[in-house]
């Protein structure tokens, strides 16, 4: 591939750093290649959660890294865009036309809401637009679990899929290359083109002239706006665009789980999960949320199985036993993140691409 058409593609916002560029091929290409690599259910749901999260931490470095907001609601966002696709498949029945309808819907919702609440709420500061956006989720939340007529309250929807992404759909009747293409694997592919999509619009829009004026607006808002800008209005398109990507990224949940309920889409603990990528990965980095979705998923889901061989391997030491059980794996998870903020206080992508800065001059 020519190097200037990946730059292109790449919006001039190249790694800049050999380590970070190996890792974005390591991870890009594990997860292109999942269903051969990782056959497993669990592990392609890992796989398949690592894309969701890209989509959703991305667009909300968008918010949190390039123009300095932070937003408790991006779950909020996360869940009409899953509900979406839940309500309409289940009203409508499994169909093409079903996932369009719901998709677009909650993209409208979720233009609508996410312009209300930056024009309403952006004038005030920064704290009080935090708070108000964690009231409107939590509002959201109460009303998804209440309406359960229209959202199955706190058992959620489940659905059927288009056949096409049914698991017993067969693309072809015999495996390739020892894989059988079926419905699973083609929602898979879905999920992976559209996460490819939007991660690279999303990169084109922080490297264009809009993206440089809510990086401006992050470092000192009282001088962009002193300058001409418009900040309110920058600062609410930049709300709504976070916002659409949120939704799309729940859609695609939704799509995978071919279920969606308050605990899938809206717990607070995803919010959190969102914010702890995007310090490990790195702020004001889009890179950030490729790494960092990965590291962070990868050990959510396996930490307990490492521990589980730890514990045995340790089996009879009372101390050593306790510390490495499974049901410790919060605790070392939390351990890790405090390690990782210590040594990589920008972020993974902040610090590889220092280290490269600092390797430039002895290279020239």
């Amino acid at each position: 591939m020519d190097a200037s058409f990946l730059t292109r593609v790449l919006s001039h916002d190249t790694p800049r750093s050999r380590w970070l560029a190996v890792a974005l091929v390591v991870v890009v290409l594990a997860l292109a290649f999942a269903p051969w690599l990782f056959p497993g259910s669990k592990a392609l749901g890992v796989a398949a959660k690592t894309l969701v999260f890209i989509l959703l931490v991305a667009s909300y470095d968008l918010l949190l890294g390039y123009t300095g907001i932070v937003s408790f609601a991006h779950t909020m966002f996360f869940g009409i865009g899953a509900y979406g696709v839940a309500i309409a498949s289940t009203a409508m029945g499994p169909g093409w036309a079903a996932v369009a309808v719901g998709l677009v819907a909650a993209l409208a919702v979720s233009l609508a809401l996410s312009l209300v609440i930056g024009l309403f709420s952006l004038r005030v500061k920064a704290i009080f637009f935090a708070m108000i956006t964690l009231a409107v989720a939590s509002a959201f939340q109460t009303l998804a679990s209440q309406l359960s007529e229209v959202t199955g309250g706190e058992d959620g929807l489940t659905f059927k899929n288009p056949e096409v992404l049914s698991p017993s759909f067969n693309l072809f009747d015999e495996p390739v290359l020892g894989l059988a293409i079926d419905g699973k694997v083609l929602t898979y592919w879905l999920l992976f083109a559209v996460v490819a999509a939007g991660f690279l619009m999303l990169l084109r829009i922080v490297n264009s002239p809009f993206g440089r004026v809510l990086q401006a607006i992050r470092e000192n808002d009282f001088r962009a706006e002193a300058i001409g800008y418009r900040t309110v209005v920058y600062r609410t398109l930049s709300n709504v665009i976070a916002a659409l990507g949120a939704t799309l990224a729940g859609a695609l949940l939704a799509l995978w789980l071919r279920y969606t309920g308050p605990d899938t889409t809206l717990s607070f603990e995803i919010m959190l999960d969102i914010l702890l990528i995007v310090v490990i990965g790195g702020m004001g980095t889009l890179y950030g949320a490729i790494v960092g979705s990965a590291i962070f998923v990868v050990a959510q889901n396996y930490l307990q199985d490492v521990l589980a061989l730890g514990a045995r391997a340790v089996e009879g030491v009372p101390v050593a036993t306790q510390l490495v059980s499974p049901d410790r794996w919060l605790l070392w998870l939390g351990l890790l993140f405090v390690l990782a903020v210590y040594h990589f206080p920008t972020g993974i992508v902040g610090r590889l691409r220092a280290a490269a800065t600092r390797l430039l001059p002895s290279h020239r």
